[in-house]
């Protein structure tokens, strides 16, 4: 079912990409020719760091005027890590193709996502999983109606699509993609990089407003933790052309707390701030257990803010860290879960679930 949602989504998408361009749109879908006048006809405007982010700054952003459909939405309670904010801006502001490489559930796509939101500057997001083929990125021939005949039309890809009307494309688990697949980036991660469609004798000039971003897991050596399945190394002359790398890992506590608190603003009373100082550091323990082989599996802070939510549910604390965590794990490690629970609770856990056949519990 997932497998055919994405599929349906990507041909969407494409679909909606390559429509026929209106009067009104004609401008700016003319080919890359017109996309090198300036950041297209649209009007920019100066940001402040500051005001925008909410971190203090003395720097100013440029974003455009006004929001299109591709411009994603914004999140009011989105919590910004400024190193991350300032190298995800200096890519949007000086062209530099930026990779933001950490661990699951750290908000890498959504930092960029959220960033873009307050540039009004369109984005696409591509998924390097399996099913992402050259095709995809590029193009292929297709039959098409036009005044009740069928012809033959090249249908742009993602890629050549964003490069003439300037949007930002980030590529998400960009150390699982395919190597054929990820040949084709290579040469746009280049100073101006060009792209070249082979069977239409064209040549593709980038749009002043046209960014490349990208998330992954591993920094392109392939995963030594055992957590990503499915990861590959990344061939170093590509990782070379990457203009800058920031990691975005784990936050300091108060930082995770206050995102805790703004996704889940109910909780933001005096009982709700201590149960989300407890949460938090249990989800610490998890990282410190991992890390010392003690446990195979770590709460992210995508799955602390799970936690609240089903806590906002369920009503239970235990039972709802339960559903979000704990059954996801070795039940051989139960022990040293509930552990974890008892220290920052207070409280031990109910009776814990007896072992399927085998188990060591």
């Amino acid at each position: 079912m997932k497998e055919a949602c994405g599929v349906q989504e990507k041909a969407a998408v494409r679909d909606h990409m390559t429509k026929k361009p209106t009067k009104n749109d004609s401008k700016s879908s003319s080919g890359s020719e017109r996309a090198h006048a300036d950041k297209g006809s649209a009007r920019t405007v100066k940001l402040s760091v500051q005001d925008i982010f909410g971190f203090p700054s003395n720097l100013q952003v440029e974003g455009f005027a006004e929001r299109t459909e591709f411009v994603p939405e914004i999140d009011e309670a989105y919590h910004f890590d400024p190193e991350t904010t300032l190298a995800i801006l200096a890519g949007f502001n000086h062209d530099r193709r930026v990779l933001i490489q950490g661990f699951h559930g750290t908000g890498k796509s959504s930092h960029i996502e959220q960033v873009a939101a307050r540039l009004n500057w369109p984005l696409i997001r591509i998924n390097l999983d399996g099913h992402v083929s050259r095709i995809d990125l590029i193009g292929k021939d297709a039959i098409v109606l036009e005044e009740g005949k069928q012809v033959t039309k090249f249908r742009e890809g993602f890629l050549p699509w964003a490069m003439i009307h300037g949007a930002a494309v980030v590529f998400d688990e960009y150390d699982a993609g395919r190597p054929d697949v990820m040949f084709v980036i290579q040469r746009l991660m280049e100073s101006n990089g060009k792209l070249t469609l082979t069977d239409q004798n064209r040549v593709i000039h980038p749009h002043p407003a046209f960014r490349l971003f990208a998330t992954a897991n591993t920094i392109g050596l392939g995963d030594a933790s055992g957590l990503y399945h499915g990861t590959n190394p990344v061939n170093q002359g590509q990782m070379d052309r990457w203009n800058i790398v920031v990691k975005l890992n784990y936050l300091p506590a108060a930082e995770e707390e206050k995102i805790v608190l703004k996704k889940a603003p109910s909780m933001d009373n005096k009982n709700g701030r201590v149960q989300v100082r407890s949460m938090v550091a249990l989800a610490a323990l998890t990282r410190e257990g991992f890390a010392a082989g003690d446990i195979s599996t770590v709460m992210s802070p995508r799955t602390v803010m799970s936690w609240a939510d089903n806590y906002q549910i369920f009503g239970d604390m235990e039972k709802s860290f339960r559903m979000t965590f704990m059954n996801k794990c070795d039940e051989a490690e139960y022990p040293v879960i509930a552990e974890y629970y008892q220290r920052c609770f207070g409280t031990a856990m109910p009776e814990l679930p007896k072992p399927a056949a085998g188990g060591r519990i």
